[in-house]
């Protein structure tokens, strides 16, 4: 974690026989035993789409996805962080909103695994006139597929094996990002990670300083980030941690703060509320031109003139990061150092193998979420 990153861990003490354990269930799940989904996050993956499908549909230049969860998140959370990259335009229908307008003569991307979640059927309802469609489901008898063949429009297999939340790397996150004109294939970084002792050791020693603050009932994982540009890859990261970890009584809360502006309404209360928190310093670096000019700051501030807003936004991370150091207050900081496809690879790769292994670590499935299933249930019932 250098070239495109600094990454500064808890300072807490970790036994070296538990960073051996998880050194092995690592390798193992490079080897043999991971959950399937991995077989995404890897160079040699096999896509259900090919070249051709993307020929197609890349003149495009007004792309909606529909899609819930991580049917959307995913690809939400690329486009925001890399848009400075992207000259198409994307918007997200991902929550009930009927006054919410999709682009017109555009292509519809509709993405669900199951083919039959309720909000993405009333989405694409009032959308899917007038665009081209394309699907992205399980290929089972869905609605989705039927409204596919009812329509002539192409279908994506969401494979079975890949849940929502751990699908951004697979056909739901990479078919996007290949429309973005994005390379697919530098997001790809698990093959090299795995390899690399510092990754590792950066990987381990942090899910084991995070197991040892749950222990210490310490649940609410705050994400303090100064880059505007990450807000979506951390809503991808609150639906992994909550729906990964968030059973049998257990779990973790993921809050994402915006800062510097919470500095103005909620920093008290991290400094000096419950003490139940844990924290993670989120900044980008940006090449920014942008100055003060001297001619409306006061004397005393005038060496502001000679600062750009970066820095400016930088020393109030780090004198944040002091203060929390000083209160011993524990915390993490990412500092990214290049915004490109390899750095949010290594970021998807980072915080989905932190879950796999706390999830090992709490004895907990990481895979399923059966309270979800609850509500969708009784909800259908209360429509019917």
């Amino acid at each position: 974690m250098d070239a495109n990153l600094n990454f500064k861990n808890f300072q807490i003490k970790i036994r070296k026989s538990n960073k051996k354990k998880l050194l092995y269930y690592l390798r193992k799940i490079d080897i043999s035993d991971s959950p399937e989904f991995i077989k995404s996050f890897k160079k040699d993956y096999k896509y259900t789409f090919n070249r051709d499908l993307i020929r197609k549909y890349r003149k495009y230049k007004n792309i909606n996805i529909i899609g819930m969860g991580g049917s959307s998140l995913g690809s939400k959370a690329i486009y925001n962080f890399l848009i400075n990259k992207i000259k198409k335009k994307f918007t997200f229908q991902e929550n009930l909103n009927l006054r919410e307008k999709a682009l017109t003569r555009s292509l519809n991307i509709i993405i669900s695994k199951s083919g039959n979640t309720l909000e993405t059927l009333v989405n694409l309802n009032s959308k899917i006139k007038n665009n081209k469609n394309l699907f992205i489901t399980e290929k089972t008898n869905n609605y989705l597929i039927n409204l596919a063949n009812k329509l002539k429009s192409d279908v994506i297999e969401h494979k079975n094996f890949i849940g929502g939340r751990f699908s951004v790397l697979s056909e739901v996150g990479m078919l996007p990002a290949q429309l973005m004109g994005l390379n697919e294939s530098k997001f790809k970084q698990f093959n090299y990670l795995i390899t690399k002792k510092k990754f590792l050791d950066n990987l381990i020693n942090n899910v084991l300083s995070t197991f040892e603050l749950i222990k210490k009932k310490k649940f609410n994982s705050v994400i303090l980030n100064y880059d505007n540009k990450s807000d979506d890859l951390f809503k991808w990261y609150q639906q992994l941690v909550s729906e990964s970890l968030g059973k049998n009584s257990k779990g973790v809360f993921p809050i994402i703060s915006t800062m510097p502006k919470d500095n103005h309404s909620i920093l008290q209360l991290y400094l000096s509320g419950f003490n139940s928190n844990f924290y993670t310093f989120f900044i980008t670096k940006e090449n920014s031109n942008q100055k003060m000019n001297s001619k409306y700051l006061p004397d005393e501030l005038k060496f502001l003139s000679k600062k750009n807003v970066f820095e400016i936004l930088n020393s109030q991370r780090i004198a944040t990061e002091n203060i929390f150091r000083i209160k011993k207050i524990p915390f993490r900081s990412f500092l990214i150092k290049k915004r490109n496809e390899e750095t949010l690879g290594e970021l998807f790769c980072f915080f989905t193998l932190e879950v796999i292994l706390l999830s090992k670590l709490m004895k907990i499935n990481p895979l399923n979420q059966p309270q979800v299933e609850l509500v969708k249930k009784e909800t259908f019932k209360i429509l019917k």
